[in-house]
């Protein structure tokens, strides 16, 4: 397998691959990018493609593309896109730090010991930094699980791991700051430097902002769980009472009948209906007493109204006259778009319809399918666009 041999051959060659890498970046996560669209996104430029495989850039699975894992993270971590949180990350550099302190106390030479004491700082400035970042990406993870995860088992086992690695996180800003402030103090009063002394001020404010997030963050983790477990418990609750409804067996098992009896909320309350009831003002006008003359008269009338008798209905009107309408049978097209192994909007687009249906009509037959069969598919986050028209993709589960 070739290598690179300088930087600028490495970003000659993300360059000539920009368009590829850019949209295999975008579908990282539906792991389905195929060899033929990447041949229609390049004009069918073989060379390209083959270039990035050979160069160890992307990597080819059969008939599929994606990038290489470690170019891949090089993206996510540049770009601030990673969701992986690596608390093991910050504890290297910890590590780090102690060994290029114990290099810079040994070394005699002043050259390599500004050598060691520059790493230091660099060192220093990148964990305040995976710090905060960390912090920001298990912040998102979590409104994110909370809100779009479906399984409540996945959903409460993601929360108590995200749990533990907020710990992990609020141990190693423990760790940095007994360094910077307890065991290295003699490096930092020995190290008479400018820039070493502002990199440490920065870095402290840095690990202050980080734990008063933790802080939020595990009030936030512990605030979802309690949701979660009440409304998974009110959910089975529920479930089993449905059961016993269905079983005939809720009022012999249950003591639903007490319960009821015992509350007084409005909804369980009969609807009473009331006449309309005229005020003791209103009946002392005269104009209530005409009123109820009026109505006493009505009242006491026996005479029938003269009803007027319609006119003959004419003979066309009678006559048997037959519409024909199709149908469309939604659950057929879910189960043949199950089997298509297609995407939905292109499946729908391309569907033989017993009558002409125009494009409008496809564009809201797809929206009747997401409304209604929503637990059968699988929403992508990927989007694509048709005639101006923004639509997810959406797969069979």
């Amino acid at each position: 397998m070739n290598h690179f041999l300088s930087i600028k051959e490495l970003l000659n060659t993300l360059s000539r691959g920009h368009k590829l890498l850019s949209e295999l970046f975008e579908k990282r996560k539906s792991l389905a990018y195929k060899y033929d669209y990447a041949l229609q996104l390049l004009d069918d430029k073989d060379d390209i493609v083959q270039l990035l495989i050979n160069k160890n850039v992307i990597q080819q699975n059969g008939n599929y593309l994606e990038i290489e894992d470690q170019f891949l993270q090089f993206f996510e971590q540049i770009l601030e896109a990673n969701e992986e949180i690596n608390t093991s990350y910050i504890n290297e550099n910890i590590e780090q730090v102690k060994q290029y302190i114990l290099y810079y106390f040994q070394e005699n030479i002043e050259s390599r010991r500004y050598t060691y004491l520059k790493s230091v700082k660099s060192t220093l400035r990148k964990i305040g930094r995976i710090t905060i970042r960390n912090i920001v990406d298990l912040n998102r993870n979590i409104e994110d699980t909370f809100k779009t995860e479906p399984n409540y088992k996945i959903k409460i086992a993601k929360l108590e791991n995200y749990n533990r690695k907020l710990t992990d996180i609020k141990t190693l800003i423990e760790q940095t700051e007994k360094l910077i402030t307890e065991d290295e103090e003699t490096f930092f009063k020995t190290a008479s430097d400018d820039e070493l002394r502002l990199v440490s001020a920065q870095l402290r404010l840095q690990l202050s902002q980080s734990r008063h997030n933790t802080i939020e963050a595990k009030r936030q983790i512990i605030d979802y769980l309690n949701q979660i477990k009440f409304q998974s418990g009110f959910i089975q609750k529920l479930r089993q009472i449905k059961y016993l409804k269905d079983q005939f067996e809720l009022r012999a098992k249950t003591n639903i009948e007490d319960v009821l009896k015992r509350k007084h909320d409005l909804a369980f309350e009969k609807k009473s209906i009331s006449s309309l009831k005229l005020s003791l003002d209103y009946l002392q006008q005269d104009e209530a007493y005409s009123s109820i003359l009026k109505i006493n008269q009505r009242l006491k009338s026996n005479s029938k109204q003269n009803q007027q008798k319609a006119e003959a209905i004419s003979a066309e009107y009678l006559q048997n006259q037959v519409e024909n309408e199709t149908f469309i049978n939604l659950d057929e097209i879910k189960n043949n778009f199950i089997a298509s192994g297609n995407h939905l909007f292109d499946f729908i687009l391309n569907y033989k319809f017993m009558k002409e249906i125009s494009f409008e009509e496809r564009v809201t037959i797809y929206c009747q399918m997401l409304s209604l069969f929503e637990d059968s598919f699988i929403i992508s986050e990927s989007f694509k666009q048709f005639n101006q028209i923004e639509y997810a993709l959406v797969y069979s589960k």
